[in-house]
């Protein structure tokens, strides 16, 4: 534990996040928009032994303290590979190769394997956040000059926390994400009427799919779900990766499924599809969080081929659900362009980077500004190809 000079806060960093009193820690994670940050949720990603220094993330969480008081957090983990975080700075580590610069270790920050904007340092009610933001920056720098770290790094930032990173001297890199937003619908028909005529019946056709084979979709809120669900869960997402061979994504273990169920099931939803012949359980199961009015669509797996399953499990029916329930916002999760096709808008999320070596540093300066510009012309090209009516009434007219 360490005195941060010329303030009255007192730095602390810990190896788990279990070292931190939940209450305490909550208290400045639950007035965020995004579930991602909560206690529970770190704490199962580091208790199951996912996230854990075997698997190349070693917790190193800053804490800041007044008195006895937590005021500031930030959950950062020690990384010694890119896996996992979903920003894809490959092409940074083979630059860095290149010039005969180390880049790892790094310290990365991100609630781990969870490509779901919202990143943010925790700051307690009635604080300065800018002077608590500075103190944690100072620590970070400091720590990482001491051990020799390549760089620092958060992904998937809160756009309105971005800029005090940005004024701290990190450097913004653009990519793309997808978002559907409920414009004020009143019904599944509702959201149709949004695309061209083309568009709509593919739609149906795909939701009638599932009716032909028999298999029929229920939303299950978490706190509603049998604790059967919750290993199902892990062996269909463990399926489904595997399938991707050296391109899945498989970082969570069994414990991280199971251990949702205790203390965070409040969080979830499942999309279940039953088949009628057998519906003893689920087929395929989607696992999504919800917080407020914003759902996010994290998990799936089918352990059968089933003709537009995924479209269904995964957008129409969390749409349908969304509608239903005041959901404002939906995150569908990484790729996939077919997304553009169901309705999602194309949009911008944001990584932050530091290097600490002064030649790395200058070369993300200086291409930083057209790696950006062209990613926000993908986003666009993408948008462009959106199957909405008023874009065909336009495209009529011109």
């Amino acid at each position: 534990m360490t005195a941060s000079a010329s303030t009255p806060y007192t730095l602390r960093w810990v190896e788990r996040i279990s070292a931190i009193d939940r209450q305490a820690w909550n208290a400045l994670a639950l007035p965020l928009a995004a579930p991602i940050l909560e206690w529970e949720w770190l704490r199962r990603m580091e208790e199951s032994g996912s996230i854990a220094p075997a698997s190349g993330w070693q917790p190193r969480h800053v804490t800041v303290w007044c008195g006895g008081r937590l005021v500031a957090a930030a959950p950062l983990y020690l990384k010694t590979h890119s896996e996992g975080e979903f920003v894809f700075d490959h092409p940074w580590a083979q630059v860095a190769a290149r010039i005969g610069v180390a880049y790892y270790p790094k310290l990365v920050g991100m609630s781990p394997v969870t490509p779901v904007e919202g990143y943010r340092f925790l700051t307690a009610a009635g604080e300065s956040e800018e002077r608590l933001t500075a103190v944690i920056f100072d620590a970070i720098d400091r720590y990482c000059r001491r051990y020799r770290i390549a760089g620092c790094s958060f992904h998937f930032v809160d756009p309105a926390w971005r800029p005090l990173a940005e004024r701290a001297g990190f450097v913004g890199w653009r990519h793309q994400g997808f978002r559907w937003e409920n414009r004020g619908f009143g019904s599944f028909e509702d959201y149709l009427g949004d695309f061209n005529s083309n568009q709509r019946r593919n739609i149906r056709r795909e939701r009638r799919a599932l009716e032909k084979d028999g298999i029929v979709l229920r939303a299950v809120p978490g706190r509603d779900a049998p604790r059967s669900f919750f290993p199902l869960m892990y062996g269909l997402y463990a399926h489904t990766n595997d399938q991707f061979g050296i391109w899945g994504c498989k970082y969570l273990l069994p414990a991280f499924f199971e251990g949702l169920y205790e203390d965070y099931r409040h969080r979830l939803v499942f999309m279940a599809a039953y088949d009628r012949r057998a519906p003893a359980e689920p087929v395929a199961l989607s696992l999504l969080l919800r917080k407020g009015e914003r759902l996010y669509g994290r998990y799936w797996g089918s352990f059968r081929r089933i003709h537009a399953l995924h479209f269904n499990l995964c957008y129409y029916g969390p749409i349908a659900w969304a509608i239903q329930n005041g959901i404002r916002y939906f995150d569908p999760g990484m790729g996939g362009t077919h997304k553009i096709r169901r309705g999602f808008r194309s949009l911008p999320n944001f990584s932050l980077h530091r290097f600490y070596d002064p030649r790395m540093a200058h070369i993300l300066e200086t291409n930083i500004g057209r790696i950006n510009a062209a990613e926000q012309e993908h986003i666009e090209a993408l948008n462009a190809a959106l199957p909405f009516a008023e874009r065909a009434a336009a495209d009529e007219s011109g």
